[in-house]
């Protein structure tokens, strides 16, 4: 005989109003009376449930995401770009999400990652004088959106840490509307304010990190988000804890005496993950109608990226890198530097099998399922800038394309991709490694003891200099590298 299963939970009320209750519908018209429910309409008109028991974090963001009007850059089904909680796995596996949650920082690292601008604040960061006003601000416009996480059981609801946006604010009674992605469990709810900062204000005990809220608007200038800090694998905090802290009190131990000195340890000493913590982007395309053209709008996002990728080649720190990779190539003729070894055919294979998951709805590992995969303008008049394959999920066959940035600037080091000769290269170790060492913080490089030296490193890691856009590229790793600090012994939380 079937389990029964969970038909809604009632509202525990008070302290909760239902928003569709006779109460919860004056406060609604009071507060558009009153200027507060501004933003209310853009979210609403992108309101989703949450896929999964713990697609909280997930759910919340994609639907912020959608109201603040930001381009994926990539399509969900069909032809059509939109973002859906199944799409949000840059920072995180969705396997590790759907049975574990998502942290705060993540999903602060989430939103940095697809294009937001992202104001965080925990609550030992902040006041709930500093909320409020944050709150009034946010639901008094459409161009920003407040999220929340914080503990149900504090509102007498079920479950412990859970994410959802702010969808407006009644200023007489102190109140604010929670617009619940869970809605399959609780209906959207006015809460006091104060309550709530209560409910924030609380520690999980899994991460030991308070709860907070983060604004989340939309940035003035197109990002290229060419590049991003990855933490699909096991070992991510490893990583994060060796850059930023580690790394440091590691350089005042030795006696380097050049710039190669110091890309030495820095390489050498690195968890064998660091090649998984930097990645570049991806954009995949479902083939739906067999063609390989680019539109104008995939061109345009191509181009930008292109023009990042060209900035870092033309910095002297990539030359440094390079340099540097090259040299330790030529010690061991047999193994590439960091372990980096992988072909474009490979890479795209590899892409493909993960977006075959998506397009299916698995979010399972795939293995051996692509297959034809082929370069498309690699006739070395043209840079390679679409590889197109088919993607075999469980008898099912699909083309898809991986679009792929490229400049003409070659790396110096000859294993980075070999494209038989071919003008345009696209992203490779030398550039990832770059970027990286300029999103790592001015002091990493205090603890060097030649005077000399330390300004040098300063010097060739400065963003001040660079070009525009490779400052925004820079800043967007940055961001996450400084959420992912505040995360690193996690457990994630969930709905």
């Amino acid at each position: 005989m079937a389990v029964a299963g969970l038909y809604r939970r009632v509202l525990p009320s008070p302290p909760a109003i239902e928003f569709s209750s006779p109460e919860g519908k004056q406060l609604f018209t009071e507060a558009l009376a009153g200027g507060t429910a501004e933003g209310f309409f853009k979210l609403i008109s992108y309101y989703q449930t949450q896929s999964e028991p713990a697609y909280c974090g997930l759910a919340t963001l994609a639907m912020v995401l959608n109201a603040l009007a930001i381009d994926p850059g990539r399509t969900w089904k069909g032809p059509w770009r939109w973002f859906d909680d199944s799409m949000l796995d840059c920072c995180e596996p969705l396997e590790k999400i759907k049975s574990q949650g998502i942290t705060f920082g993540k999903v602060a690292c989430l939103a940095v990652c697809n294009g937001a601008q992202v104001e965080p604040f925990r609550t030992d960061q902040s006041s709930i004088e500093d909320f409020r006003e944050r709150v009034v601000s946010c639901t008094s416009s459409e161009d920003c959106h407040l999220i929340v996480s914080y503990n149900r059981a504090v509102f007498k609801q079920t479950g412990t840490g859970h994410f959802s946006p702010i969808g407006g604010y009644h200023a007489g009674k102190d109140m604010v509307l929670i617009l619940d992605v869970a809605r399959f469990k609780y209906p959207p709810h006015w809460v006091p304010l104060s309550l709530l900062w209560d409910a924030m204000n609380t520690i999980d005990k899994a991460t030991g990190h308070y709860r907070g809220f983060m604004v989340m608007s939309k940035l003035q200038k197109a990002t290229s988000v060419l590049y991003t800090m990855s933490c699909k694998h096991e070992n991510w905090n490893v990583v994060a804890k060796y850059l930023t802290e580690d790394l440091p009190l590691l350089l005042t131990s030795k006696n380097l005496k050049d710039v190669n000195d110091v890309l030495c340890v820095v390489f050498r000493s690195a968890p064998s993950s660091l090649r998984d913590f930097i990645k570049w982007i991806a954009e995949v395309r479902r083939q739906d109608d067999g063609s390989t053209v680019l539109s104008e709008e995939e061109k345009g996002r191509v181009a930008l990226k292109e023009e990042v990728l060209k900035q870092i080649r033309e910095t002297e720190l990539f030359k440094n890198v390079t340099g540097y990779l090259g040299f330790e190539r030529s010690l061991c003729e047999s193994e590439a530097p960091l372990g980096y070894t992988d072909s474009l055919a490979d890479i795209a294979a590899n892409v493909c099998c993960q977006v075959a998951g998506l397009l299916t709805g698995k979010i399972r590992s795939l293995n051996g399922c692509c297959k034809d995969i082929k370069l498309r303008k690699s006739v070395c008049k043209e840079p390679v800038t679409v590889v197109s394959g088919t993607v075999t999920t469980d008898g099912t066959e699909q083309m898809v394309d991986m679009l792929i940035p490229s400049s003409e600037t070659k790396p110096s080091c000859s294993f980075d991709f070999d494209q038989n000769s071919c003008s345009g290269i696209p992203p490779s170790i030398g550039d990832g490694l770059t970027v990286l060492l300029v999103a790592l913080p001015q002091d990493t490089w205090l603890g060097l003891k030649e005077e000399k030296l330390q300004a040098e490193m300063k010097g060739l890691t400065s963003a001040d200099c660079l070009p525009t856009l490779l400052q925004e590229e820079v800043l967007h790793l940055q961001r996450q590298l400084y959420f992912l600090k505040a995360d690193l012994n996690i457990s994630p939380s969930s709905s």
